[in-house]
């Protein structure tokens, strides 16, 4: 694939992505309580797309399995919980 090619593919996935989180209701509304409690928000995400020339697997021979990747677990303090419900952001305990 052409790098001309490849650069037009990245832009489109990077303008996808902004377009998916400004257009979420989940984040529209989440953005709103936050400013209906009084506070300003600005929303800044980075996100770092790298890309490399898939390997190619011979004919006859399996691809390997995708990796499985674990969902990260963060740890909540009293502190953080207590920051988080003065910006009306909920959090789910974990009840394992």
């Amino acid at each position: 694939m052409p790098d001309a090619e490849l650069k037009t593919l990245m832009q489109n996935l990077e303008e996808s992505l902004n377009e998916a989180i400004s257009e979420s209701a989940v984040v529209i509304r989440v953005i709103r309580e936050i400013r209906e409690a009084g506070y300003d928000i600005e929303l800044v995400i980075d996100a770092t797309i790298g890309s490399s020339p898939a390997m190619k697997v011979p004919a006859g021979i399996a691809a390997p399995d995708p990796v499985r990747i674990e969902p990260v677990r963060l740890r909540i303090t009293p502190e953080d919980a207590k920051f988080l419900k003065s910006l009306k952001i909920a959090i789910e305990s974990d009840s394992a």
